[in-house]
């Protein structure tokens, strides 16, 4: 049977029919048409699923949609203003974090939830902060590296 719920994303409230066992990344993908957020292990080993929900970072595949009603969803289509890229995107496309692309936007969401608690994060605190998140090109340090800098681009102070 199926349920209608209201999901809040990227600023923008959507009313849509669901059943009650579909996860949010489902409703996201095929009854939003917001594909950003990967699809990959759908068992929250890998992060590309990464989206943020009342300002955390979640796993979508692993988060019901049910449960997301109501609440402040942010999506890596939520980010860019047009054409314009987010700082976090274009430190990734600088640095050279994306090789394949498929991990990035969980990365990117991952990394925004932690610039917005944490500002000026240290290594440490960056490699925390997406540990969550799996990558099969990067080796990881073109990642921190954009973290890093686009949390000087935002103003920190490092």
């Amino acid at each position: 049977m199926q349920q209608q719920i209201e999901l809040k994303v990227n600023g923008e409230t959507y009313q849509t029919l669901i059943e009650p066992h579909r996860t949010l990344l489902e409703v996201l993908r095929e009854n939003l048409g917001m594909t950003g957020s990967k699809e990959m292990c759908n068992k929250g080993d890998c992060g590309g699923c990464t989206v943020i929900m009342d300002g955390k970072p979640v796993l979508s595949c692993l988060t019901l949609a049910i449960e997301a009603g109501g609440r402040e969803i942010v999506t890596i289509e939520g980010l860019s203003d047009g054409f314009q890229l987010h700082p976090i995107q274009q430190a990734f496309v600088d640095h050279g974090a994306i090789q394949c692309g498929y991990c990035t936007p969980g990365f990117i969401m991952s990394a925004k939830a932690l610039l917005d608690r944490n500002p000026n994060p240290t290594e440490d605190e960056i490699k925390e902060g997406i540990s969550n998140n799996l990558c099969r090109c990067t080796g990881y340090v073109q990642i921190i590296e954009a973290i890093d800098a686009a949390a000087s681009a935002e103003g920190g102070t490092r």
